[in-house]
């Protein structure tokens, strides 16, 4: 077998790799610790040595997850060498090669991912991204790995201490046929200590915990722990270089609009906001009529925002605002964890304000906080009350992280 000459690889990896013998085989810690290069190399061995009877699957959240993930870093040479031109798969296919194995690729975003795996008998899974896909998918998956010698490959990053992969898997590993690894940073002798800086710099709280720790960690209290109305509250703003709109969409809910902007100080802005509440104001609108009021709101500003992020749930909406020519419309990224972390970050990093008329954001984030319930059960969720204006922040600001992640580590004199 090729295997990358060239790769750099610590000692708990190589360790992982060679130990990576059990029923179910798990690495989780923190994010670029190593730990995906290392089962996904001992995934790859495994197939390599796996005899012609029974499936080989690759499970994740999505088959965009499972191509990001684990294709993009098995077919490149400059990491794995050789070895990347026996892996084949082409973009959107269910199926790829792998060393001349046909291989399976399987998304579950929800429990109806569960019937995908009924019937299969399978020799080899590769789950990526384990606590993001349903546990009855988990269950499912290991009956189906009833070939003799069969293994399970998997790796996480930390969740709630509660979830069920920790409490029924992780915290039983001396009762179960499993094997598991804890990566953090140090694990992985690849990451130049300015890059280990800058990962950092984007994660606070709950996140730097879990994703740069590397601990299992339960959310509970305020999500927004770091905000400080005294301090990230403005009455003035800087000219800003662009801006963007972010919408959560409601219909007897309150409907939300912010508009967010880069300020010429290198902080992000929540310019203005128009909200309509239509149990208060006891008048429910149309599609209609809301896309003429944020028109409306938006041309009294005296600008057309670069792009306009929906509630993806709001399809009716989406089209009517379409429909009226509204330009640059996209679906906001709706992933409600790392969402928060973005938002999060910008305020621990001194690099997001609040304009004081954005009244109903201001009532929302002093008690937006993480739901009892949920935590109790190994989620992790925000209390649904009272949270329309912070939904429609978060949508605006995780889908255009892209634009704005390098602020988080310029110097201080940087600012105004």
């Amino acid at each position: 077998m090729l295997l990358p000459p060239d790769l750099p690889l610590s000692r708990k990896q190589l360790r992982s790799i060679g130990r990576a013998t059990a029923r179910i085989n798990l690495w989780h810690g923190s994010v670029r610790s190593g730990k995906t290069i290392a089962s996904l190399l001992a995934f790859v061995i495994a197939v390599a040595t796996a005899g012609p009877s029974g499936l080989i699957i690759i499970c994740g959240r999505s088959l965009q997850t499972i191509e990001r993930n684990v294709f993009e870093p098995l077919m490149d040479r400059a990491l794995f060498g050789p070895l990347a031109g026996h892996i084949h798969h082409t973009r959107g296919a269910t199926t790829a090669v792998i060393l001349g194995r046909t291989v399976h690729l399987i998304g579950a975003a929800d429990t109806r991912a569960e019937g995908r795996l009924r019937g299969l008998t399978a020799q080899l899974a590769y789950v990526d991204e384990a606590t993001l896909v349903p546990e009855g998918f988990w269950t499912q998956l290991l009956a189906r790995l009833s070939v003799p010698g069969a293994r399970l490959f998997a790796t996480t990053n930390p969740d709630s201490p509660r979830h069920w992969l920790k409490v029924g898997y992780i915290d039983r590993a001396t009762e179960l046929n499993l094997r598991a690894w804890h990566f953090r940073l140090a694990d992985n002798p690849s990451l130049s200590p300015d890059y280990v800086a800058s990962l950092t710099a984007e994660y606070v709280g709950l996140w730097r915990k879990r994703m740069i720790d590397g601990a299992w960690c339960v959310a509970e209290g305020a999500i927004y722990d770091m905000w400080d109305e005294q301090h990230h509250v403005v009455s003035t703003l800087p000219e800003m270089r662009r801006h963007w709109v972010g919408i959560d969409y409601g219909t007897t809910n309150p409907f939300a609009a912010l508009l967010f902007g880069h300020g010429v100080d290198n902080r992000l802005y929540v310019v203005s906001e128009w909200r309509h509440d239509g149990r208060t104001t006891r008048r429910q609108m149309t599609d209609a009529q809301y896309s003429a009021a944020v028109r409306a709101w938006l041309a009294r500003q005296g600008l057309t925002p670069e792009w306009t992020f929906i509630d993806p749930s709001a399809a009716s909406f989406s089209l009517q605002m379409w429909q009226d020519g509204h330009p640059g419309l996209a679906k906001a990224t709706n992933d409600v964890a790392d969402g928060i972390r973005s938002v999060s970050s910008l305020l621990a990093a001194d690099r997001l304000r609040v304009h004081s008329s954005c009244e109903g954001l201001l009532s929302e984030l002093p008690s937006y906080s993480w739901d009892p319930k949920a935590t109790a059960a190994g989620e992790d969720k925000p209390v649904k009350v009272d949270d329309h204006s912070a939904d429609a922040l978060r949508y605006v600001v995780h889908s255009t992280a892209h634009e704005w992640r390098h602020l988080l580590t310029l110097p201080e004199e940087a600012h105004a």
